[in-house]
């Protein structure tokens, strides 16, 4: 198997962006959300609620965040607030305010008030305990440093969402892109659809992981990455082949053993 494809995303649930390499950190990739949106009392936002947020594209220069949108200027961010607390799920993290022109641009792309903040420390945030060791971290993810997917599986689950198609009498829907599960790596060369959820380890290049558990999938999947409306796949199509535990499942997630620094292309290894 080989690593066909990294991803990473500066500011939690908008644009991500494909590289070539990457660097594995205890918490995730380099440079892979460190950045969140809230409200102005500090409750976290994502692009399930508000969709437009996908339409903002965070450039990553070093330290430097750049901010890319449809309704203004770029804005360079430079977080100058102090920290404040807010709940990243279930676990209360100190974040760094990133000023009013960060919070007044984004605000203008998405329509409500709204504040970005900056996890200026990665190793604030634990992982589940249930899933984790205690010295894991995870930055602002929804749960662990990476995500893996396979092209296999992906294969399968829109020939799947054709048939679903097939059988209620709808127009042929065109594939679902990869891009909208969000992973941090790519898998090709799978012996077959899913045979990730048997995955105990895998090593990508140089870099070894422990799987923790497959991931469940929102309503984020049902984004459209163009237009930004909401649809029915791949959630419809999941709760008929995937759903167990009262969840519906694509991909798993991954954390490192040691940090390191993989490439696309690599060898991917079940262990």
């Amino acid at each position: 198997m080989k690593l066909a494809s990294i991803h990473y995303y500066p500011v939690k649930s908008t644009a991500g962006h494909a590289t070539d390499e990457a660097e594995v950190q205890p918490w995730g990739l380099a440079g892979d959300r460190r950045y969140c949106v809230t409200d102005e009392s500090g409750q976290l936002l994502t692009a399930r609620e508000h969709p437009r947020m996908l339409s903002c594209v965070p450039r990553l220069d070093g330290d430097t965040l750049t901010l890319t949108g449809p309704h203004a200027e770029p804005l360079r961010v430079v977080p100058t607030g102090g920290l404040s607390t807010i709940q990243v799920w279930r676990t209360p993290v100190e974040l760094t305010d990133c000023g009013e022109e960060a919070a007044a641009w984004l605000s203008a792309l998405i329509g409500t008030p709204v504040r970005l903040k900056w996890l200026d420390d990665p190793t604030r945030r634990p992982v589940n305990p249930a899933y984790g060791r205690p010295e894991d971290r995870v930055s602002l993810a929804d749960g662990y440093p990476l995500l893996l997917t396979t092209t296999a599986s992906l294969a399968r689950l829109n020939d799947w969402v054709a048939e679903t198609a097939a059988e209620r009498g709808e127009d042929l829907p065109e594939p679902l892109p990869m891009g909208r599960f969000r992973p941090s790596v790519v898998v090709d060369g799978a012996d077959r659809p899913f045979a990730e959820d048997e995955w105990k380890r895998v090593r990508v290049g140089e870099v070894d992981f422990r799987v923790t558990k497959g991931c469940d999938r929102c309503v984020l999947t049902t984004i459209d990455l163009a237009t930004y409306a909401k649809g029915k796949e791949p959630i419809r199509t999941l709760s008929k082949h995937r759903k167990w535990d009262g969840k519906v499942w694509f991909g798993i997630n991954l954390i490192p053993d040691a940090p390191g620094r993989i490439v696309r292309g690599d060898e991917v290894v079940v262990l």
